[in-house]
C-alpha cells in the first residue's frame, strides 16, 4: 500500500515546479526517492508554499492550492503556513471521519450517534482571504469550511459560531446553541472540552453532562494525551457506555485513529494520501539512517517524515511515535522533536511526563488543567532539577506527595531520569509550583491563542515558556 501510494504522489506530482526539480519522473524505488529529494523542514520548503501562497500553480502540488492551514501546534510564536488540497481534504481528512464511524458502528452496532448531533468544537479564527483568493486558518475552519453539505444536519454549532474568533463569546454561544440539542457525540481537544463541558454544567445548574445530554455515548479527541484528563472525563460523563476514541490529526494530514475500544494504540492509515518514512530518534540529525515502513521495529521512538497530496515532500514533522505492533501497524505518539528535556542527559520526553503526571494525581486525588516544565540550570551552589509549573482544576490533598509520587513515577519510567537522580549529584528533587487557576488561560490568550487547537508546550529544553508564565503568575 506504501508503495502504491509514494508512486501516487510522484506521477501526480512529477510536473509541478517541485517534481521537476527534483525530477520525480525518474523516480523508481523508495531508495531513488530518499537519495534525490532531501528531507525538509519547514524553513527549506517555506519558499515553495510561499509562492503557492501568491496564486501560483502547480509548485509542489498539480493545480491552484487555494486553502492553507494556519498552524498553532503549541504556543509558539511564528506561525507556519501549511498547504491543504482538495485532494487531501477527501482522502484523509474526511474520510477519517467516515472509518472512524464505521470502527465504531462495527465495535458498538446499538449505537445511536444519528439520533442527535455531533458537537466539534474546533479552532478560533475565523479564514481570512488574501488577495490571490487564498484562504487560511485554522485546520478545524478549513475542515468546515469544505465539508460536505450533509454532514452539515448532523453537526452542531453552526459554521457561523463554529468559526467565532473570540474564544469567550464562543463558549457562550456554543451552550446557548447546543444546550438543548440532543448531542449525542463530541469531537475536539480534551483540554479545551472540559472548560466547555464545566461551564456549561455552572451554567445549567448539572452536576453531570447527561443531565443535559442524556444520550452521549462518543468523544472522539486529539492533539494532547488523554490519560491526565480521563478521570475528569469519566466523573462529569457518567453514562456506562461513554467511549473514548483518540486520532492522530495534524494540519498536515490525518495520520491514525483508534481502531479497538479497549486499547489507546492507533492503526497507522497507509491508504490516506500519504508516504511515511521514519527516523531513529537516536540518530536524529543524520538523515541517511531513514526507514520506510517496513524496516520499523516495535518500541523504537522515531520521528515521522511525510509526503503528502497537499505537495509536502520528506517534511520533518516534528511528533515522535512508537509501533506497539507492526502486523497490523499500531502506533503511540511519545512527543516532539522539540519538546523534550535533556538539559542534564535525562532524555526526559512527553510520554514519560504524561504518565507520571497521572499517576501522582491518581495516588493524591488531584485533577489537572495543565502543566509545563523546563530545566533549572546548575549554578556554584545547586546541581540541576526540573521546575513544574502545574494549575490544578481540584488541588492534590498532599502537595509534597504529588511531587513524591512524580519523581518516583520517573524514574520508573525512565532510566536516564533515574541516574541523573541518583545521590542528587547531577539532578536534584523537582521543584512544583502550583499555577493560580486560570494562568494558563490567561497565557495564550496573551498570544493570541486561546481556544480550539491551541495547546501548552508541556516540556521545554529551555526556560522561555516557564519564565513568561512565572511573571504572568506573580509567583
Amino acid at each position: 500500500m506504501q508503495h502504491k501510494q509514494l508512486h501516487y504522489l510522484l506521477k501526480a506530482a512529477s510536473d509541478t515546479e517541485f517534481g521537476r526539480k527534483f525530477n520525480f519522473r525518474k523516480i523508481k524505488t523508495a531508495e531513488q526517492f530518499a537519495e534525490q529529494v532531501p528531507v525538509h523542514s519547514y524553513e527549506m520548503i517555506k519558499p515553495y508554499f510561499q509562492k503557492a501562497m501568491e496564486g501560483n500553480p502547480s509548485i509542489t502540488w498539480p493545480g491552484r492550492t487555494s486553502w492553507f492551514a494556519k498552524t498553532s501546534g503549541s504556543a509558539e510564536d511564528k506561525s507556519k503556513f501549511i498547504p491543504v488540497s482538495i485532494d487531501s481534504l477527501h482522502s484523509a481528512h474526511y474520510r477519517s471521519g467516515l472509518d472512524i464511524l464505521a470502527i465504531y458502528y462495527d465495535k458498538m452496532p446499538d449505537a445511536e450517534l444519528f439520533q442527535g448531533k455531533g458537537l466539534i468544537l474546533g479552532g478560533s479564527h475565523k479564514l481570512h482571504e488574501d488577495n490571490n483568493g487564498v484562504r487560511f486558518g485554522d485546520l478545524s475552519a478549513v475542515l468546515i469550511e469544505n465539508i460536505y453539505p450533509v454532514a452539515n444536519y448532523f453537526r452542531v454549532p453552526s459554521k457561523e459560531i463554529a468559526l467565532m474568533d473570540n474564544w469567550d463569546l464562543k463558549i457562550d454561544k456554543l451552550i446557548e446553541a447546543t444546550s438543548n440539542v440532543n448531542v449525542t457525540n463530541i469531537s475536539g481537544v480534551p483540554s479545551w472540552m472540559l472548560v466547555l463541558l464545566k461551564k456549561m454544567m455552572a451554567e445549567k445548574g448539572a452536576d453531570h453532562v447527561n443531565q443535559i445530554w442524556p444520550n452521549l455515548e462518543l468523544f472522539i479527541h486529539g492533539a494532547v494525551s488523554f490519560d491526565p484528563y480521563y478521570e475528569q472525563f469519566k466523573k462529569i460523563i457518567p453514562n456506562p457506555r461513554m467511549t473514548y476514541m483518540e486520532t492522530y490529526n495534524a494540519s498536515e494530514g490525518f495520520f491514525a485513529l483508534q481502531d479497538t475500544l479497549n486499547s489507546k494504540e492507533m492503526l497507522l492509515m497507509l491508504n490516506y494520501g500519504i508516504y511515511y518514512e521514519f527516523l531513529p530518534i537516536d540518530s536524529l540529525h543524520d538523515y541517511t539512517k531513514t526507514i520506510t515502513l517496513d524496516k520499523v521495529q516495535p518500541d523504537v521512538p522515531y520521528a515521522m517524515i511525510i509526503s503528502t497530496n497537499s505537495g509536502i515532500w520528506r517534511y520533518f514533522l516534528g511528533d515522535t511515535i512508537k509501533f506497539t505492533s507492526v502486523n497490523p501497524y499500531r502506533i503511540k505518539i511519545t512527543g516532539r522533536t522539540k519538546h523534550f528535556i535533556n538539559a542534564f542527559g535525562e532524555e526526559l520526553v512527553i510520554e514519560n511526563a504524561d504518565k507520571a503526571v497521572t499517576e501522582a494525581c491518581r495516588a493524591t486525588n488531584a485533577e489537572i488543567v495543565d502543566y509545563t516544565a523546563a530545566p533549572v540550570y546548575m549554578t556554584e551552589e545547586n546541581t540541576g532539577a526540573h521546575e513544574w509549573l502545574i494549575e490544578f482544576e481540584k488541588n492534590p490533598h498532599d502537595p509534597e506527595k504529588f511531587a513524591k509520587i512524580l519523581d518516583e513515577s520517573l524514574k520508573k519510567l525512565n532510566s536516564d531520569y533515574e541516574a541523573k537522580r541518583s545521590g542528587n549529584f547531577i539532578l536534584r528533587f523537582p521543584k512544583i509550583k502550583i499555577l493560580p487557576k486560570g494562568t494558563f488561560e490567561k497565557w495564550l490568550k496573551s498570544k493570541n491563542k486561546l481556544g480550539g487547537q491551541h495547546k501548552v508546550p508541556r516540556l521545554s529544553n529551555e526556560r522561555k515558556y516557564v519564565d513568561e508564565i512565572l511573571r504572568l503568575s506573580g509567583l
